[in-house]
């Protein structure tokens, strides 16, 4: 079984330094009105980020696989918090955006699929708590 393990150091004020298995780094900080400095990602963001690059790495990829050709791709990812303390992300929604020429949407759509079905494993932990929708837009220029 494999175990990923991260170390996440304080550095000062609100401000934390966290690695990941790999060795590369990011910082983590609140919100000014959190007593933070706002120079780094909010931890509960910084979820939506990795439910974005996630998904996104599984369709890049597929969409390799696949021999489709795009010339730019975006998630935006849009959660919405509890009201009551433990606040989470109780609605998460996944707008997917293709840009290209003679996009092949259905095998587009085939990718984005098998992400969000099958192989992406943060979508799945944010099943867990959440419910998700998850949207296709296509922008052909």
């Amino acid at each position: 079984m494999k175990k990923n393990t991260v170390t996440t150091v304080w550095k000062k004020d609100m401000v934390f330094e966290s690695d990941n298995p790999n060795g590369h780094k990011i910082q983590i900080d609140a919100s000014e009105e959190n007593g933070g400095t706002d120079n780094g990602l909010s931890p509960k963001a910084l979820m939506l980020s990795s439910l974005a690059g996630c998904s996104g790495l599984d369709v890049v990829s597929l969409l390799k696989k696949m021999r489709v050709e795009i010339d730019n791709f975006t998630i935006e990812i849009t959660g919405e918090l509890t009201e009551e303390h433990p606040k989470y992300y109780h609605a998460v929604k996944v707008d997917y955006h293709f840009y290209g020429h003679e996009l092949d949407e259905k095998k587009v759509e085939k990718a984005v699929t098998l992400s969000v079905n099958k192989y992406c494993g943060v979508m799945e932990m944010f099943r867990k708590f959440a419910t998700i929708e998850t949207n296709i837009h296509y922008h052909n220029v």
